[in-house]
């Protein structure tokens, strides 16, 4: 009911409901006086069902109305205490909302001593206890695999957290990195280029960036053009050095991603290259503080890092460079 736009809906909504139950009642009241008088023979109403079932005129049994009475009752009493009319928001000011809070709170209060318990053990530590690996698990496949997959490997635009080495992750996976990951987010964001380089240099640069990427020289879609990528190393120097660095090793302080690795966010293919050059790219991790809160989150950060650290992959494989 807040969504309305003007209190008339709330309005012509609560007259409604008031009439409708003023009316229900008079309707109930007056019914329930009607007698058929001494004497009187009963009548039916000419309504007649399977045969012999038939409608008289009789008045209904006195404990048939008093239920209609009490659903009158219950219904007042209903829309006193709940919203119901318009935008009165009832005396418990109940909300879905509201009720969903309150169940969320009461069974962190039940679980808390649980968080409280793996807090007092750091992440590296944590991540190898076999108990907190499940419980983390869960709560992985509850907020996470969306984006990164049950395997947490990820997709095309969603990183890989399983490769092992801190240098392979846009910010690092360290503990503490993964914890401030997790709980505020990140927003990743690669301007577009296109309209200022136009096609030809952003051709350029895109070949320079294969060929620091070790590529080879070559016609293939993962190949450089040697010509195309002396002349893009100048650009790059002058425009794409200032996040990537003079090398394009990246930096972790901006999550640049380091170019000279064999691991792509979104492909590293000649196309897709200059798409990205083009069109630029934005990524955004959604901070996960206030849903989750302390406990959980250093529970979920012991879960990634034992992906990446007990026995996560070494070799340059997987969907994307990681956060």
């Amino acid at each position: 009911m807040s969504d309305f736009f003007s209190d008339f809906w709330s309005y012509y909504i609560t007259i409604i409901v008031i009439a409708s139950l003023v009316w229900l009642g008079y309707v109930l009241y007056t019914q329930s006086h009607l007698k058929v008088p001494k004497g009187e023979k009963l009548e039916t109403m000419g309504h007649v069902w399977d045969e012999d079932l038939q409608e008289y005129n009789n008045p209904l049994p006195t404990w048939w109305m008093g239920l209609f009475y009490i659903t009158i009752a219950f219904a007042v009493g209903y829309l006193i205490v709940y919203p119901g009319l318009g935008n009165y928001p009832g005396t418990k000011h109940w909300t879905k909302i509201s009720q969903y809070n309150d169940e969320v709170a009461q069974k962190n209060q039940e679980i808390q001593p649980l968080y409280d318990k793996y807090l007092k053990v750091d992440v590296a530590t944590l991540s190898k206890d076999e108990e907190a690996h499940k419980s983390g698990q869960s709560l992985f496949m509850t907020y996470c695999l969306q984006c990164h997959g049950s395997d947490a490997r990820g997709a095309k635009g969603f990183p890989n957290l399983t490769v092992a080495q801190n240098d392979k992750w846009l910010y690092g996976n360290t503990p503490e990195k993964i914890v401030e990951t997790i709980s505020n987010g990140r927003n990743g964001q690669m301007p577009a280029w296109g309209a200022a380089f136009g096609e030809e240099k952003v051709k350029d640069v895109a070949n320079y960036v294969l060929k620091i990427a070790g590529r080879k020289e070559g016609d293939g879609p993962g190949d450089y053009d040697a010509v195309r990528a002396t002349r893009g190393q100048a650009t790059f120097a002058q425009v794409c050095s200032a996040c990537h660095g003079p090398e394009g090793k990246g930096s972790q302080t901006i999550g640049a991603p380091n170019l000279t690795r064999k691991i792509w966010l979104y492909g590293g293919t000649k196309a897709t290259i200059i798409e990205t050059i083009t069109n630029g790219r934005t990524n955004h991790m959604p901070a996960w503080k206030e849903t989750l809160g302390e406990g959980k989150i250093h529970l979920l950060a012991a879960y990634v890092y034992g992906l990446s650290h007990n026995g996560g992959t070494t070799a340059d494989q997987g969907s994307g460079e990681n956060r």
